[in-house]
């Protein structure tokens, strides 16, 4: 679903079926989400609400190139957004993306 001007706008397109651009958009987001660790690295930067790639691999049991694959994915995929600070990445939720995936798997007729 991409971003549009504003969030009545979002709304408006959510208020009828997805398009066929609209529900490649939702898939790929939601390919992004089916895997376990990228749920749980999403988990955890939500808990925080901010965090670095260097504190993510301990509490993951996996190594550091797999976390920054799996981060890599969800930053292309827009959930979560990478800020350099130094020689660490930091990461934190795209909300208005959530928000987006949640509005359209929702029925917007009925919470009108």
């Amino acid at each position: 679903i991409g971003l549009v001007g504003s969030e009545m706008c979002i709304r408006d397109r959510l208020s009828a079926p997805l398009g066929e651009a609209d529900a490649a958009d939702l898939a790929r987001t939601l390919k992004a989400l089916a895997d376990p660790t990228r749920l749980r690295l999403v988990s955890l930067v939500a808990a925080q609400g901010e965090a670095c790639a260097c504190d993510l691999a301990e509490p993951l049991e996996r190594s550091q190139p797999t976390i920054s694959h799996h981060l890599s994915q969800l930053v292309k995929a827009g959930i979560l957004e990478r800020e350099q600070r130094g020689k660490w990445a930091w990461f934190r939720l795209r909300p208005d993306r959530l928000a987006l995936i949640g509005d359209a798997l929702s029925n917007p007729v009925a919470s009108r």
